[in-house]
């Protein structure tokens, strides 16, 4: 990795960064991470992000390597306290803002992975919860409208595009609102369709639900 960093950072003036977990296999020490670090470090890397859980690469699936080793958030922490001058982002688990900022009192960044895939509407908040800016207005009605118009400039300008390549993931969007099942199930069915237009993404938006009636109209006749 050391080799690749420097070749990488010879070729080209852009930052260079390491993803990594903690361990693989047997070798999940934490002075085995350290001296990995230590290494690929004297190589010009100064960032990395670490996922808080080892690798089984022998016996575990690549879903089950997600779940399965336990989080060891403290040897991430440990190892920004000992190596204070690199900047050490964390990663696995996080899904929700109070955790991520207890977690920045400890390393100097969050990475979101898979919570950013499952709830996107989470970070409809993230720029006033961390950096300060106006919260945001905008609906999901509003994201998908100009997603739209994002789908139609990209189908044109690239004819192997297909709709279903940027619908996808918008699928969860809409997650823990009423009719989510079905504005998935609406994408998966049509967008990967040969000719399914943006107007599809539109058609699929779930319908407000129904006002809940008011006591007097709920109240029975005498």
């Amino acid at each position: 990795v050391a080799k690749a960093v420097l070749a990488m950072r010879s070729a080209c003036s852009i930052p260079v960064t390491v993803k990594h977990r903690i361990g693989i296999d047997d070798l999940d020490r934490y002075e085995d991470m350290l001296n990995f670090v230590r290494i690929v470090s004297e190589a010009g890397c100064d960032r990395f992000t670490i996922h808080a859980r080892k690798a089984w690469l022998s016996g575990l699936s690549p879903k089950e390597n997600r779940n399965v080793p336990p989080l060891r958030y403290e040897d991430v922490h440990r190892l920004k306290a000992e190596l204070p001058q690199l900047h050490i982002e964390i990663n696995g688990g996080f899904s929700d803002w109070e955790t991520v900022t207890e977690q920045l009192t400890k390393v100097d960044g969050v990475m979101i992975g898979r919570a950013a895939y499952e709830r996107p509407w989470l970070f409809a908040s993230v720029d006033q919860q961390f950096f300060g800016s106006p919260s945001s207005s905008l609906t999901r009605r509003e994201v998908v409208e100009q997603m739209v118009a994002y789908a139609e400039r990209e189908l044109r300008t690239h004819p192997r595009v297909r709709l279903g390549h940027i619908a996808r993931h918008m699928q969860n969007l809409f997650n823990g609102q009423p009719g989510a099942r079905a504005w998935r199930r609406r994408i998966a069915e049509g967008a990967f369709k040969s000719g399914a237009e943006p107007r599809l993404l539109l058609e699929a938006i779930p319908a407000p639900a129904p006002p809940l009636p008011s006591p007097l109209e709920a109240a029975p006749a005498d």
